[in-house]
C-alpha cells in the first residue's frame, strides 16, 4: 500500500508539474497540442493537459541587441570599407517567431549584411560618412519588411564603425591638414586686408578731423577779427558822438580850439625836428592862420552835424 501511495503521489507531482506553468512578465511561450500549434501562453499562471501539451518554444519579448558582424562592402567608386554595426529588434508575433523561420537572429543577421551592401553600394566614399542616418534607415526598413513573416519587429540599426583602409585613410588626413591650412591662409589674408582697410579709414577720418578743426579755427579767427573791427567801430563812433556832444556844450568850442592850436603846434614841432636840427618858420603868422583854418572846418563839422 505505501508503494502505491508513493506512485500515486509521484505522478501527482508529475501531473502538477506538467500541467501548472507560470510565465514570467514580457515573455510568452508556445504550446503544441500532439504537435500541433494550440495556443500562446501570456505571462501568470497558465495550465495545461499534461502528457498532451507542451511549451515547445520560449520567446522574450523584450528588446533585444544583436550585433552584426562587421564586413567589408564596396562603395560606388569602387572603394573598400569595413562595417560594423548593432541591430535592435522585438519579438511581437510568438507564433509567427516559432514557425516562421528555423532561426530568425540568423535571418535577421544575414538580411542585415546583404541590405548593408546594397545600400552602401550605391554611395560614395565620402557620403558614406555623411549619410550614416540614411544608411541606418534603409536597412531597418528592408529588414522590417521581410521581418514581418518572422514574427519580428526591427526597431533600429547603427553602425557603430566605418573603416576605410589605411591608404585612404592616410589620403583623407592629408585632404583633412590640407584644407585646414588653407583656411588658415585665407583667415590671415583676411586680417591682413582688414587691418590694412582699418588703418586707411582711420588714416581718412583723421585727415577730415583736422581739415575741420582747421576750418573751425579759420572761422573762429574771422569772427573774432570782425568782432575786434565792429568792437573799434563801436568805440570810435561812440568817442566822436561823445566829442560832438562836448562841443555843443558851453566852452566847448573854445576847448576844440585849444586842443586844435595844440595839436597844430605839436605837428610843427615835429616837422621841424629833421638830423637833429629845429626848423622855425619864418613868419610865425603862418601857425595863427593854421590854427583859424582848423577852427574853420571843426565849425563846418558842427554845422552839418
Amino acid at each position: 500500500m505505501e508503494i502505491i501511495a508513493l506512485l500515486l503521489f509521484v505522478v501527482a507531482v508529475i501531473f502538477i508539474v506538467r500541467s501548472v506553468k507560470v510565465v514570467p512578465q514580457q515573455n510568452a511561450w508556445v504550446v503544441e497540442r500532439l504537435g500541433k500549434y494550440h495556443a500562446t501562453l501570456t505571462p501568470g499562471l497558465n495550465f495545461l493537459v499534461p502528457f498532451i501539451d507542451r511549451a515547445a518554444y520560449r520567446h522574450s519579448l523584450k528588446e533585444i541587441p544583436l550585433d552584426v558582424p562587421s564586413q567589408v562592402c564596396i562603395t560606388k567608386d569602387n572603394t573598400q570599407l569595413t562595417v560594423d554595426g548593432i541591430l535592435y529588434f522585438q519579438v511581437t508575433d510568438p507564433m509567427r517567431a516559432s514557425y516562421g523561420s528555423s532561426n530568425y537572429i540568423v535571418a535577421i543577421t544575414q538580411l542585415a549584411q546583404t541590405t548593408l551592401r546594397s545600400v552602401i553600394g550605391r554611395m560614395e566614399l565620402d557620403r558614406t560618412f555623411e549619410e550614416r542616418d540614411a544608411i541606418n534607415g534603409a536597412v531597418v526598413a528592408a529588414l522590417d519588411e521581410a521581418a514581418l513573416n518572422w514574427g519580428v519587429k526591427v526597431l533600429r540599426y547603427e553602425i557603430k564603425d566605418l573603416t576605410p583602409p589605411p591608404a585612404i585613410l592616410h589620403a583623407m588626413q592629408a585632404q583633412i591638414t590640407a584644407e585646414r591650412e588653407k583656411r588658415a591662409l585665407i583667415a590671415a589674408s583676411e586680417g591682413r586686408r582688414q587691418e590694412q582697410i582699418n588703418i586707411a579709414t582711420g588714416e581718412r577720418e583723421a585727415a577730415i578731423a583736422r581739415s575741420e578743426g582747421e576750418k573751425q579755427a579759420e572761422i573762429n579767427k574771422a569772427q573774432g577779427e570782425a568782432a575786434a573791427i565792429t568792437a573799434v567801430a563801436d568805440a570810435t563812433a561812440d568817442a566822436i558822438r561823445k566829442i560832438a556832444t562836448a562841443v555843443e556844450q558851453p566852452g566847448g568850442m573854445q576847448a576844440v580850439q585849444l586842443k586844435v592850436a595844440e595839436k597844430a603846434i605839436d605837428a610843427y614841432g615835429n616837422l621841424a625836428r629833421t638830423n637833429n636840427t629845429m626848423i622855425v618858420p619864418g613868419n610865425m603868422t603862418e601857425v595863427s592862420a593854421l590854427v583859424a583854418s582848423a577852427m574853420a572846418v571843426m565849425k563846418r563839422a558842427g554845422s552839418a552835424g
